[in-house]
């Protein structure tokens, strides 16, 4: 995987985590995500709701990925 593309998702990662902990209460199962806007891998901000309704979505996350550890 090219170091950009890399780069990108480690900082896409991140910010998703720090959006997500400002969270007041967790989300159970069946609850709506909350909105979040990340860059692309071409630095393109895209948001969740840009597929509401058009598009399932799946977060996938990777404990260490990227990190080279």
């Amino acid at each position: 995987m090219p170091t950009r593309l890399r780069m990108t998702a480690g900082a896409a990662l991140l910010a998703l985590a720090s959006t997500l902990s400002t969270q007041a209460a967790p989300l159970n199962v069946g609850d709506k995500a909350p909105d979040f806007t990340l860059p692309d891998q071409n630095g393109n901000k895209i948001s969740l709701a840009q597929f509401e309704g058009k598009k399932n979505v799946v977060l996938a996350f990777y404990v260490l990925a990227f990190t080279g550890g």
